[in-house]
């Protein structure tokens, strides 16, 4: 398809360069031709009145001068169809290079947006199925005991959760995927919208006995509060879930030159560097080994995360060994 656009799209700017070099060689052709018929005309008016006072002309007669003035004719317009011939060429290079160029951004758009559909397809098909498969067991069963169906639908509770929650993130992706244009800033203590954000998060390491410590300092800036607010939480998330039972997480919030630098260090599990690159893809899990019991998530927070320090103008960078621990850095410059 693309293939054929590029084709379509080179012809276009092909006739539209030689239409305007076509242009451009007639009034050449015409101006230099016209300019040489006055000259040629003067010519003969004065050979001609040299012949009426009785002078011989000192220079060659008339027809050698049309056959002068025909074969200077036939020179430019053999240049100027040369010159159009060798622009033709070179447009054509140029535009088939210029339109895959334009192309290229659609083209890469479509196809990320073609494994995004796939991939959010794969990620509710797993709950579904799971959903679907205990409620038919449940109904084949007449002899089923209430303990049974409570736990059948404690089980298809969570299976909803995790479509609701599937759900919640594709919707944060979609909104921040609009741009600046739905962005609004204002100006905010981003150690507020930290200590939100860890409270959100302390209740769930608590559970799971892993040691949330901050470090917060007082830091205004003007940022997008609830965007922010998210990407700690994201951030903080994301390092209990790899740290193990008895680890600890630290949240540093700090004045930077720039802004304000958020810090989120972990001993968990840690990365290994080639995965590094891929972990702020969509649907991408670094844990591809383990079963998604011991980590749960479709691994669209750190796409969320990175979106929403891009729209910030800010960068976000990972440190991380495997076995030792992994820390993420988000730097937010202040826009005000």
């Amino acid at each position: 398809m693309f293939r054929s656009a590029r084709l379509k799209l080179t012809a276009w700017y092909l006739i539209i360069i030689m239409l305007i070099s076509a242009a451009f060689s007639v009034a050449i052709y015409l101006g230099v031709t016209g300019d040489l018929n006055r000259r040629f005309q003067m010519m003969e008016h004065r050979m001609m009145l040299r012949r009426h006072r009785g002078v011989a002309p000192q220079v060659q007669d008339p027809p050698a001068f049309t056959n002068d003035l025909r074969a200077a004719k036939q020179g430019i317009a053999t240049l100027l169809l040369t010159a159009n011939g060798i622009i033709l060429i070179l447009s054509a290079g140029a535009g088939y290079l210029l339109a895959g160029l334009t192309l290229r951004p659609i083209e890469n758009s479509m196809e990320e947006q073609k494994r995004f559909v796939a991939d959010a397809s794969h990620e509710l098909r797993t709950p579904l199925t799971a959903l679907k498969s205990q409620i038919e067991v449940a109904l084949r069963d007449s002899k089923i005991s209430k303990k049974e169906a409570t736990e059948i639908l404690g089980s298809n509770l969570e299976e909803v959760e995790k479509l609701e929650s599937l759900a919640s993130d594709l919707l944060s992706l979609a909104h921040y995927e609009q741009g600046e244009r739905e962005f609004a800033l204002a100006e905010a203590d981003a150690g507020a919208l930290a200590e939100g954000a860890y409270k959100k998060i302390d209740p769930i390491a608590a559970a799971k006995s892993v040691q949330v410590t901050p470090k917060i300092d007082s830091v205004s800036a003007r940022v997008n509060k609830s965007s922010v607010e998210q990407l700690i939480v994201i951030l903080l998330d994301n390092a209990v879930k790899y740290t193990p039972s008895g680890g600890e997480v630290t949240l540093a919030i700090r004045a930077d030159k720039r802004g304000v630098e958020i810090e989120v260090a972990d001993t968990g599990v840690g990365i290994s560097s080639d995965e590094t690159p891929h972990i702020f893809d969509r649907f991408y899990r670094a844990d591809r080994a383990r079963s998604k019991t011991s980590a749960p998530g479709f691994g669209l927070g750190l796409a969320i995360a990175k979106k929403i320090t891009v729209l910030h103008h800010g960068s976000i960078n990972v440190e991380s060994r495997p076995g030792e621990g992994t820390t993420f850095t988000v730097t937010l410059p202040d826009r005000s």
